[in-house]
């Protein structure tokens, strides 16, 4: 069966539509052999030879070569079988031509049917394989349309929903305006791949960095963590193993463009860059930014923090609505109680006497202590009564009296 339409339709699927040849080829190759089961009963095991270069097809039936037949759709005599190749033995696979003449309109329509519904599955999976690895990315799109529940980002080959919890409350979306979303979840469903998008995740802002700060891109720099209250602050930390950089300055560029950059995007959205530490008392001080801090008492236990800071320093250490305490946690994985230096020395934590200092007291005390007991040794060693003490005492004080007199004659 000859077929110039075929042909053109294939190729104009492999190449508009980006379907790989191989797919196409499964595709029709299933389609024809739906449509033949259904039209024709000669044989029930069959299977298509497709020559995609002359658009030419037959359908090869395979049936089991045995003594006696008792289904000629499934089966064919060894005598029958014998007369095409001498080699055949019984439980052998034959295989003959089963294309019909009048294989026609119905047939082709079924198979146009099928072909398409493959073709429709196939496009799905590839848009999904494409779409998955993009997950946890950035990308950028035009908004076409806006309702009550979602925003609909034009990715191109595909459309993105951005719903109202994913929304930055300080943003306006606006149909025909450029967006760069981020790829929260992609999902494999019936009408094909379902894209989910953001505007509030904390990956945008990493991502965000990352095309403006080649240092984070080539891996110079790492971002560690982020916390964000999307329109209104965030605070990412960073780090890096070579010395001789200066993270927070890279990120924040020469004259802070690398930084203002990110802030634009984001709609105006504050940003704190702060210095990642393995140490939490350090990290927690950092993270508290631009707050000063006093001290720092860590409870590995219970991955807990008090955090002393100067009393006029309080509000600015908490936030406006506990803001800047909150994301501070967030970004350190460190819970964070914030006192007043005044209520910290009230309650006897502040200021801290360190582990050292304490040991050296303990010790200095221990030695008071011997000298004491040594005293009290000599005493009764000296078998001196308490009276004895006394006028030996009395003695000496007037020796002195004397002597102290006649140094005044002279």
């Amino acid at each position: 069966m000859a077929s110039n339409e075929l042909l053109l339709a294939t190729e104009y699927l492999e190449k508009e539509k980006k379907i790989p040849r191989e797919v196409l080829i499964d595709a029709i190759e299933a389609a024809l052999i739906t449509a033949y089961k259904k039209n024709y009963d000669s044989a029930r095991n069959v299977r298509v030879e497709l020559n995609m270069d002359e658009g030419t097809f037959k359908v090869i039936a395979r049936k089991e070569v045995v003594e006696e037949v008792f289904d000629d759709r499934d089966e064919v005599d060894l005598s029958t079988a014998l007369v095409k190749n001498p080699a055949y033995e019984v439980g052998d696979i034959y295989e003959e031509d089963v294309t019909p003449k009048d294989f026609g309109r119905v047939g082709a329509q079924a198979a146009k049917q099928a072909v398409m519904q493959r073709l429709r599955d196939a496009e799905r999976e590839i848009l999904y394989t494409e779409f998955i690895d993009k997950e946890d990315d950035i990308l950028t799109g035009v908004i076409d349309r806006v309702d009550h529940r979602y925003v609909y980002v034009n990715l191109g080959r595909i459309e993105a929903v951005l719903s109202e919890a994913e929304r930055s409350p300080n943003e306006k979306y606006i149909p025909n305006e450029r967006i760069k979303v981020y790829v929260n979840k992609v999902e494999q469903t019936t009408k094909g791949p379902q894209i989910y998008v953001s505007r509030s995740h904390p990956g945008l802002l990493k991502r965000l960095f990352e095309q403006e700060v080649p240092e984070i891109y080539d891996g110079t720099v790492i971002v560690k963590s982020v916390a964000r209250e999307a329109g209104d602050r965030s605070k990412i930390s960073v780090y890096s193993d070579n010395p001789d950089i200066d993270a927070v300055g890279a990120c924040v560029g020469a004259k802070g463009a690398r930084v203002e950059a990110v802030v634009e995007e984001l709609g105006g959205e504050k940003i704190d860059i702060v210095q990642w530490n393995e140490d939490p008392k350090v990290f927690v001080r950092n993270a508290l930014s631009p707050s000063q801090v006093l001290e720092v008492i860590v409870d590995e236990d219970n991955q807990s923090t008090v955090v002393v800071v100067p009393d006029y320093q309080l509000s600015l250490a908490i936030g406006k609505r506990g803001q800047n305490a909150r994301l501070a946690a967030k970004l350190t994985g460190w819970k964070i109680d914030i006192k007043s230096e005044t209520d910290a020395r009230d309650a006897g934590i502040y200021p801290v006497i360190e582990s050292e200092e304490l040991a050296e007291d303990i010790v200095l005390s221990e030695s008071d202590d011997e000298d004491i007991e040594i005293d009290d040794v000599n005493l009764e060693e000296s078998n001196l009564t308490t009276a004895e003490l006394a006028a030996d005492i009395d003695e000496t004080s007037e020796n002195n009296e004397e002597a102290d007199s006649e140094e005044k004659d002279v």
